[in-house]
């Protein structure tokens, strides 16, 4: 089978701002049953997405997360990868993410080139991600497996012109990241900038209050990824439902 060209998820992610996604990094949820309350409260909270992937996750735990979710959850899943084993045609969408802010040729291409043969011949919505770092304030897991120094985030002009490079590389999506366990999101101001560049954002790390959703939405992010948060404090699901029904 060729690769597949839907655009579904994609188009989706451009429509609008202030979209929400949930990450689940299966090194997080192996006990099944914490996971199934997450995805029945996410239903309930209308989240948009369900990001899975981490930066640690085993072969077989990322494909137990898959499965789990596929059977239980009806939300769109999207692969957010952090390895070329973490990919399932039994998602909807993956980011096909090349991590342009750092210069380990592995998460640059090298990833890419071991995954290909086996993603261009599933039927998934596969999508070009400009994957940049952003100091969040501490290591973020991701910055100390990938071994890359994440760009610091007053430094507008390094972000915005990495930002146009990942775009004339052609990719079509560009995702911010401030790393698990941030102490800082990536500033709206920024976000703001990077509006003007038309092309949809996603941003990430570090974002844990309904303000910090508010501001980043009205800046431009096309979809605002919760992580850790809900890791420590699922009722911040409560908190999502209002921002949704708000909009």
């Amino acid at each position: 089978m060729l690769l597949n060209v839907s655009k579904e998820i994609y188009e989706k992610f451009s429509r609008k701002t202030g979209q929400v996604a949930a990450l689940i990094d299966p090194d997080k949820y192996s006990d099944l049953s914490r996971l199934k309350v997450l995805l029945e409260k996410s239903t309930f909270a209308g989240v948009d997405y369900l990001f899975v992937g981490g930066s640690t996750v085993s072969r077989k735990d990322f494909h137990l997360v898959v499965d789990f979710i596929t059977a239980h959850s009806n939300l769109p899943l999207v692969i957010f990868p952090g390895a070329a084993h973490q990919i399932s045609e039994k998602a909807d969408a993956l980011l096909y993410l090349s991590l342009i802010s750092g210069r380990n040729p592995d998460y640059l291409i090298g990833h890419h080139v071991q995954s290909a043969q086996e993603v261009f011949a599933m039927d998934i919505e596969v999508i070009p991600t400009a994957y940049i770092l952003i100091d969040g304030g501490n290591l973020s897991s991701v910055a100390y497996v990938s071994q890359t120094t994440p760009i610091p985030k007053d430094h507008l002009s390094i972000i915005m012109n990495t930002a146009k490079a990942g775009i004339l590389q052609g990719k079509k999506l560009l995702y911010f990241d401030a790393g698990s366990g941030a102490k800082k999101h990536v500033p709206a101001s920024v976000i703001h900038e990077l509006k003007n560049l038309d092309t949809p954002i996603i941003v990430g790390g570090g974002i844990r209050s309904l303000d910090e959703m508010h501001q980043l939405r009205d800046a431009g992010a096309n979809v605002i990824v919760i992580g850790n948060k809900l890791e420590e404090d699922i009722d911040f699901l409560l908190d999502i439902h209002a921002f949704k029904h708000a909009q």
